[in-house]
């Protein structure tokens, strides 16, 4: 006959089995969460690397008024890679009015057709959909009351030497619930960029939040059909980009939301010096170290 366990003794034998039942079920949860930031973060790499991502932006010209000749001979305005044509053709500028015409032979598609003359259109939000010449992507862009041709080069010496990004290790403590103090209406909120132009970005509210026991907030823009964060923190310029970082949203949420900084990413800048970024504006200089996302890129690490 088996002597009887001591009840203290079940009690404690409960106990562990609780606990132990607890923590396997905590250790699947922590593991699926950071299975979920590890393949975003795998996802997010591959579109980098893709066909026309940020690292094959190669050049950016602007445009002065009237003719600006494009080819890979060096007499031209605008120089591209020598495996394009000596003389691709025109892009002619008159009154913020951009019309591209090639030169006789020259093959290219705009939206997905052949042309020989298009008219290109751009806003400060928008770029115009791209020309395609080969390897070669053209499009037009507005920086303030500036027009100029952002060149793409799938062959672009920054895609083939790309080194790979950096993460600090997935920590679950950076993703926060913010409690989003909407605006009766979309305030301005005005965002310098690397080029020292203003760009007035929509701002539906403000976000509210706490990071180890103390008070933040950040203000979103609208950026299409995405809230768009640009933020610094005590991590900028030292483990982090020196221009700040990008946290994505999306633009329809209510009153409180998940702040995710496992996912905050490098802006363009980071890999190119041909873009123009927006910087962080006041209210979102955080006086606390995020030491949660993507790190500096060692490829091109050149301040903005």
């Amino acid at each position: 006959m088996r002597p009887e366990v001591p009840k203290i003794t079940k009690l404690i034998l409960l106990a562990v089995t609780i606990l132990c039942s607890r923590a396997a079920a905590l250790q699947t949860r922590d593991s699926s969460y950071a299975n979920e930031i590890n393949a975003w973060r795998t996802d997010h790499e591959a579109q980098l690397k893709a066909d026309n991502g940020w690292l094959t932006v190669s050049g950016l010209f602007w445009l002065k008024e009237g003719q600006n000749s494009v080819g890979s001979s060096s007499d031209n305005s605008i120089v591209v890679p020598p495996t394009a044509p000596a003389r691709i053709g025109n892009f002619q500028m008159v009154q913020g009015k951009t019309t591209l015409r090639l030169a006789e032979g020259v093959q290219a598609t705009f939206q997905g057709k052949p042309f020989q003359e298009i008219e290109l259109a751009a806003t400060s939000e928008k770029a115009s959909p791209p020309v395609i010449i080969g390897d070669l992507t053209f499009l037009l862009l507005k920086r303030g009351s500036r027009y100029a041709i952002r060149l793409k080069d799938n062959n672009s010496p920054s895609r083939k030497e790309f080194t790979g990004l950096r993460w600090y290790p997935v920590n679950e403590s950076f993703r926060v619930t913010a409690v989003f103090e909407r605006f009766d209406k979309p305030r301005d909120l005005p965002i310098t960029n690397v080029l020292g132009d203003i760009e007035n970005y929509k701002s539906p509210g403000v976000f509210h939040f706490k990071v180890r026991g103390q008070e933040y907030s950040l203000q979103p823009g609208i950026d299409g059909e995405k809230l768009m964060i640009v933020f610094n923190d005590l991590t900028t310029g030292k483990s982090t980009y020196p221009g700040g970082r990008f946290l994505y949203l999306e633009k329809n949420i209510g009153k409180t939301v998940i702040l995710d900084f496992n996912r905050a990413e490098n802006p363009p800048c980071a890999f190119s010096e041909f873009t123009t970024c927006p910087l962080p504006p006041k209210p979102n200089r955080l006086k606390v170290a995020i030491e949660a996302g993507e790190m500096n890129y060692q490829g091109h690490s050149k301040p903005q």
